[in-house]
């Protein structure tokens, strides 16, 4: 499986979110840095079908991203994912498994696993409106890998969980991508150190960095504590 992200910008008005980017992914964990307003998102959400690029083009192996074939290869959890506040955990991933064409036997099966998985067996009979923040996060979570995604795409994935949630989600994330893609965006350095294999770094809608976390480290971090300060 391989994603190639080919020369893709997005214009917003007079402002470019995203600018002439390109890149390659195959299986493993990619993390993806940056400030606030870097482009991060707007990247994230083109890879995944919901914004149309100005320019440029997205394939995974070959597969054009506004397709059904694309989709069904795809998990995505965005910064701000969408919920029925008076739906259970359980009755919410029924429900986005059928949105997701899968067989009812399958997603029932799929959904005890993944709220086994996530943490959420014990209370996921309760509405979603009832949970904390980190709670609702690792719903999130769950309704990304319904369909065993081929490619993970995750924007703030960490966002509202506390320590022991963050390590249980490295873990889970380092499993999946022993196969499959997955980029997810952070702005917590730390959750990148024993999952991401490669870090994109972005600043203005470009990358600033693109390598091996492995031959960056100290010095990544310092150019990242740098970009969030400028």
């Amino acid at each position: 499986m391989k994603i190639k992200v080919d020369r893709v910008s997005k214009h917003f008005k007079n402002k470019i979110a995203v600018d002439r980017v390109s890149f390659e992914l195959q299986e493993g964990v990619t993390g993806l840095l940056g400030a606030n307003g870097a482009g991060k998102t707007t990247l994230l959400r083109m890879m995944a079908g919901i914004l149309e690029p100005s320019g440029g083009e997205i394939k995974a192996n070959d597969i054009p991203v506004f397709t059904e074939e694309y989709r069904a290869l795809l998990g995505y959890l965005p910064q701000n994912f969408g919920y029925y506040p008076d739906f259970s955990a359980r009755k919410f991933l029924m429900y986005i498994a059928s949105l997701k064409g899968i067989e009812k036997k399958v997603a029932v099966s799929k959904t005890e696993e993944l709220l086994e998985v996530v943490g959420l067996s014990d209370v996921a009979n309760k509405k979603i409106r009832t949970f904390s923040g980190g709670m609702k996060q690792r719903v999130g979570i769950a309704q990304a890998l319904l369909n065993d995604p081929r490619i993970l795409i995750l924007d703030e994935p960490t966002a509202g969980l506390d320590p022991g949630e963050r390590a249980r989600f490295r873990d889970l994330i380092g499993e999946i991508g022993k196969n499959n893609i997955v980029l997810f965006s952070t702005h917590i350095v730390s959750d990148l150190e024993r999952v991401a294999g490669r870090v994109l770094m972005m600043r203005d809608g470009a990358f600033v960095y693109d390598g091996e976390w492995s031959n960056a480290e100290g010095d990544l971090e310092a150019l990242y504590l740098k970009e969030i300060k400028r």
